[in-house]
C-alpha cells in the first residue's frame, strides 16, 4: 500500500511564498540596499574602489542651489501640467458625453495625441512654438518680443507644459469619458425633469460619482510629470534657459 505524502497548509504556503520572496529580494530589496550603500560612498575612477563618506553626499546636494532650483521647477511643472491636462480633459469629456454632432470624430481626435511618442511630440511643438518660425513667429510679428523660450525662462517652461499637457489630455479624456458614461442615464434624466440645469447636474450628480477617477488620474498625472517629461525637456529646451526647465529627471541625466 502506497504512502501518501501530505503537507500541512503552512508547508504549502511556504513553498508558494519562497519563490516570490526570492524575486522580491533580488529585484527590489537588493538593488535598494545597493543604492543606499552607494549614496553613502564616493566612487573612485578607474576601479579605485569606494570611499565611505557617510552623509556628505546628502549635505552637498542640499547645499547646492541648482538642486533646489530643479525641485522648484519640477513642482511648478507637475502642478500646472497636471491641472491643465485634467481640467481640459474633463471639460471635453463632458461635452462629448452629451452626444453632440460629430462627437465620435472628436473622441478619436482627442485620444490620438496620447499615442504619439514623446520625442516626436517634442519636435512638433518645438517647431510650432519656435519664435522664428511656425505659429508663434506670426504672433511675434504683431507683438514683438511676446514669445522667446530661448531667452525667457517663463516662456520655456510654458512650452514644455503645453506639450506635456497636450499629450495627457487624451489619456485623461479616455478615463473621464468612461466614468461619465458609466453613470446611469436615469439619474441625469430625473434631475433634468426636476428642473436642474447642466451645471447643477454636473456639480451635484456627475462630479461626485467620478471622484474616484479624478483621484486616480491625479496620481497618474503627477507620477508621469516626473517620469515622462525627460524626452520633451531634452528636445525642446535641454533644461534651459538658465536652468529654468532643468527638471529633476533631466538633472539626474545631465549630472
Amino acid at each position: 500500500m502506497e504512502k501518501r505524502v501530505t503537507f500541512g497548509r503552512w508547508t504549502i504556503g511556504i513553498l508558494f511564498a519562497v519563490p516570490q520572496l526570492v524575486l522580491i529580494f533580488t529585484f527590489f530589496y537588493w538593488p535598494a540596499g545597493q543604492a543606499v550603500y552607494w549614496s553613502l560612498t564616493l566612487q573612485q575612477p578607474w576601479g579605485g574602489g569606494n570611499i565611505w563618506v557617510g552623509l556628505d553626499n546628502f549635505r552637498s546636494i542640499l547645499a547646492n542651489a541648482d538642486y533646489w532650483n530643479s525641485i522648484t521647477a519640477s513642482l511648478v511643472f507637475a502642478t500646472i501640467s497636471t491641472g491643465l491636462a485634467m481640467v481640459i480633459a474633463l471639460v471635453l469629456a463632458t461635452l462629448t458625453d452629451r452626444q453632440l454632432a460629430g462627437s465620435r470624430l472628436y473622441r478619436v481626435v482627442l485620444i490620438w495625441p496620447y499615442g504619439i511618442a514623446a520625442p516626436a511630440l517634442a519636435l512638433a511643438f518645438r517647431f510650432i512654438l519656435a519664435p522664428e518660425a511656425g505659429f508663434m513667429a506670426a504672433v511675434n510679428k504683431f507683438w514683438p518680443g511676446f514669445w522667446d523660450p530661448g531667452l525667457n525662462g517663463a516662456d520655456a517652461m510654458a512650452s514644455v507644459i503645453i506639450a506635456f499637457s497636450w499629450k495627457y489630455v487624451g489619456y485623461n479624456f479616455i478615463f473621464f469619458l468612461a466614468a461619465l458614461q458609466a453613470i446611469p442615464r436615469s439619474l441625469i434624466e430625473a434631475a433634468a425633469m426636476d428642473g436642474s440645469g447642466v451645471v447643477r447636474r454636473f456639480r451635484d450628480i456627475q462630479f461626485p460619482l467620478i471622484t474616484p477617477t479624478i483621484f486616480f488620474l491625479l496620481v497618474i498625472n503627477i507620477t508621469e510629470s516626473f517620469q515622462d517629461s525627460f524626452g520633451i525637456v531634452d528636445i525642446m529646451t535641454a533644461g534651459g534657459p538658465a536652468n529654468a526647465t532643468n527638471l529633476m529627471v533631466y538633472k539626474i541625466y545631465s549630472d
